[in-house]
């Protein structure tokens, strides 16, 4: 299956919306709207899991080893460091157990003895929490035959959210999997059924889903009050419905750029909130304004998850795959390059 250079761009926009996000987040100016693109990758997590399992048969065994070696080394990384960090005294506010961090390296949701939040020590983990759930469920499905898969699908993800809306859960992994998010996968899994079965609309309807998408965010990112994880998760699904579209009448040029940004969006996600948080700290010693602050974050997160793709990530994936690292440009054009 041939690159699909929409979601590369998609997954850029959704890495450096988090990234501005966070960068805003002590300014005064918070980019609330920018945390959509956590629901932009999650849609894209689903429509990638879709094609690659009917594209590339594989067994759930090999699935599930796929995708914890995809996931899990850089993020055990990243998590280390911000142990390494908090016992040094760099993250004061950091309160480290024995229990939260065993608990954030297994994916398994767990509240913050630092603030009481259903977050991992790496706070944007909790994406991963679900990410790794949804594998679960995933790989159960790929036991039934193809023709009954999508109806696995949906009947376990539909079952769990609704019993969340029924029972209200309080505690933290029926809460955090009984999430209305998690339809976010199983929209993704219907594009991609949409995609391999060419049953997508024609470039007119794309175009006007990527409007639309795009005015619907930019109304919340005006009025912030109306904000609602239904209505993240519906623009996402619209704007990769739209992209999709695009993509598929041949609309989308590659930008080696926002291109390689996709790579990169991994890195980017994982590391940014540390270079966010140094920027914070020598902004307040310079006595930056607040624009120069959120400016130089967003920079020096975006630059140091790119560093790291280069340097960590990109190593990292050649050594699970049993090969030498390659360049961005010279890797194989295929849907597993947008996961």
């Amino acid at each position: 299956m041939p690159r699909l250079y929409g979601i590369q761009y998609l997954r850029a926009v959704a890495a450096l919306a988090v990234v501005v996000y966070h960068a805003t987040d002590r300014t005064g100016s918070r980019f609330t709207v920018g945390a959509a693109g956590v629901d932009i990758f999650f849609v894209i997590s689903g429509f990638v899991m879709w094609t690659l399992a009917e594209t590339r048969p594989t067994t759930p065994l090999r699935f599930y080893r796929d995708r914890t070696l995809r996931i899990a080394p850089l993020y055990w990384l990243v998590t280390m460091v911000m142990v390494a960090g908090a016992l040094a005294g760099l993250f004061p506010r950091v309160r480290l157990t024995l229990d939260h961090v065993l608990a954030s390296l297994l994916f398994i949701p767990h509240r913050s003895p630092s603030n009481g939040e259903l977050w991992p020590l790496l706070v944007q983990g909790w994406t991963l929490n679900l990410e790794m759930f949804f594998y679960l469920i995933f790989g159960l499905v790929l036991l039934l035959p193809r023709s009954r898969r999508f109806t696995a699908l949906a009947g376990a993800l539909l079952i769990l959210v609704a019993a969340g809306l029924v029972l209200v859960p309080s505690d933290p992994v029926l809460f955090t999997y009984t999430r209305p998010i998690m339809l976010e996968f199983l929209c993704g899994a219907a594009l991609g059924r949409l995609w391999l079965t060419r049953r997508l609309p024609g470039r007119f309807f794309g175009g006007a889903a990527v409007l639309a998408a795009s005015a619907g965010f930019a109304w919340l990112a005006v009025y912030p009050g109306m904000i609602h994880e239904f209505l993240f998760g519906l623009f996402a699904v619209l704007l990769v419905t739209g992209v999709l579209t695009l993509e598929k009448g041949g609309a989308v040029r590659r930008f080696p750029l926002l291109n390689y940004l996709g790579d990169s969006s991994y890195s980017i996600y994982l590391w940014h909130a540390l270079a966010v948080s140094v920027v914070f700290k020598l902004a307040a010693m310079l006595a930056f304004s607040q624009f120069a602050t959120a400016a130089a974050a967003t920079l020096a997160g975006t630059l140091l998850g790119v560093l790291s793709y280069e340097i960590l990530e990109k190593p990292l994936m050649a050594l699970t795959k049993g090969r030498r690292p390659a360049s961005s440009a010279a890797r194989p054009a295929s849907a597993e390059a947008a996961s």
